[in-house]
């Protein structure tokens, strides 16, 4: 892999990690009542589904980082 892609993928990787970890936290605080959900709620959404989509976008990241890495290995 090129320096360049190396770079992106630890970019992609480092967003997913962060953002599975704000998702994992804020649904912890919400459910342990240290903070408030439905400050994040709007629509017909509810605040826990917002805040867990942090959580999901961030494991879509990871797998998409790591995926990409494990078949540049197999590949090249």
């Amino acid at each position: 892999m090129k320096k360049f892609e190396k770079n992106l993928l630890t970019v992609v990787i480092f967003t997913g990690n962060l953002f599975s970890a704000i998702g994992f936290l804020g649904i912890l605080g919400g459910l342990t009542g240290l903070l408030n959900l439905d400050s994040f709620s709007f629509g017909l959404s509810s605040g826990i589904r917002v805040v867990g989509t942090f959580a999901i976008a961030g494991c879509l990241l990871n797998a998409i980082g790591y995926g990409i890495i494990d078949h540049g290995k197999n590949n090249f």
